[in-house]
């Protein structure tokens, strides 16, 4: 299913390109739906490789869109708003700006556009995205299927409401840098035990993203895939005793509730 309404993007850098890229990639959107901009020179060009209209400034780009992404940083999101000026009324705001609720992009937008609030994370870049969507939202049912088709067509996407977003930003947010983290830890795992470094991360790298697809495409419950895995007396349990005695799991939970409580402060 395509998109026929027509696309604004304010802000094409890591996150608003990945999504931008994904979905044209996808077929999901035309480039001839699709109005950019962004104050950097270099991601103007990357939007113009792509053959989407480069606008002339935010309130362009809202002026000729049904639906809006705001993909800037958080410290710039009042300033972008407040260039469209008028242009946001009536329209339909999607916003990944990390941090700033609903309420707060209402108080800077000169107008009373529906807002839609979002947490991506990045692997939107390779169709493997997880997207947080607000469900308490004010759009249209046509503009909200127009969203998650959108973010289908480049990972999963879940319905939470806005008090859960931290909590997301926490989670999904921020755990492609700890499954990443967790790739290079196995990875020096096997380089200290003599594999070769290359061989090493594709090994670390193709078990994490077979172990997700088991879990996501097959509906194996991580303990039940575990204990898949770990032969009575067996070299897995060995490691897992080793993980436990490490404090794996309390790590990685109070790392999530790091992540969530710094986001309910930006």
């Amino acid at each position: 299913m395509s998109v026929t309404k027509k696309i604004g993007i304010i802000g094409c850098g890591n996150m608003g390109g990945a999504i931008l890229y994904g979905a044209l990639e996808s077929g999901v959107l035309s480039k001839e739906n699709v109005y950019v901009y962004d104050i950097n020179p270099a991601m103007m060009e990357k939007a113009d490789s792509w053959g989407v209209h480069l606008a002339k400034d935010d309130e362009d780009v809202c002026e000729n869109s049904d639906l809006i992404l705001l993909a800037v940083k958080p410290q710039n999101a009042a300033e972008a708003l407040s260039q469209c000026k008028k242009a946001l009324e009536g329209k339909a705001l999607m916003s990944i700006v990390a941090g700033i609720s609903v309420a707060r992009l209402q108080n800077m937008v000169d107008g009373t556009p529906r807002i839609l609030r979002i947490m991506p994370n990045t692997p939107a870049m390779v169709f493997e995205g997880a997207f947080a969507l607000c469900s308490d939202n004010d759009f249209t049912e046509d503009e909200m299927n127009t969203a998650k088709t959108i973010y289908s067509s480049i990972g999963i996407v879940e319905l939470v409401p806005e008090n859960l977003i931290d909590a997301v930003c926490g989670l999904s947010g921020g755990g492609p840098a700890y499954v990443a983290m967790f790739i290079e830890a196995m990875a020096d795992g096997g380089v200290k035990q003599g594999l070769p470094r290359k061989t090493a991360y594709r090994l670390a790298a193709q078990t994490c993203l077979g172990t997700a697809k088991m879990i996501l495409e097959k509906g194996i419950h991580p303990g039940e895939l575990k204990d898949m895995v770990t032969s009575p007396g067996g070299t897995t349990i060995e490691g897992c005793e080793t993980l436990e005695k490490g404090g794996m799991r309390a790590a990685v939970i109070e790392c999530i509730n790091a992540g969530t409580e710094k986001s309910k402060k930006l």
